[in-house]
């Protein structure tokens, strides 16, 4: 059974996201997905994106605890 869960960036550029999905992508057995904004108003604060969908097995712990570092880097980089 796979494991979806999203996570969410606030005022992540789209470009930085696609830059996480791609670097998700790489970790074995991970499926990623840009969630596209819902909201009918433009922001310019806000991004194009709202999210990202990853899905992964959850037996997989080396591939999950790659992917929470690499989560963590730029939660850390651009989140802080």
């Amino acid at each position: 059974m796979e494991t979806k869960e999203k996570i969410e960036f606030p005022n992540l550029p789209l470009a930085v996201y696609r830059e996480v999905a791609a670097h998700l992508r790489q970790v074995e057995g991970v499926e990623v997905a840009l969630i596209p904004q819902s909201s009918q108003q433009f922001d310019y604060n806000q991004s194009q994106i709202a999210g990202l969908w990853i899905e992964y097995s959850p037996s997989d712990s080396q591939g999950r605890q790659r992917v929470e570092q690499i989560l963590a880097y730029y939660r850390d980089r651009y989140c802080a």
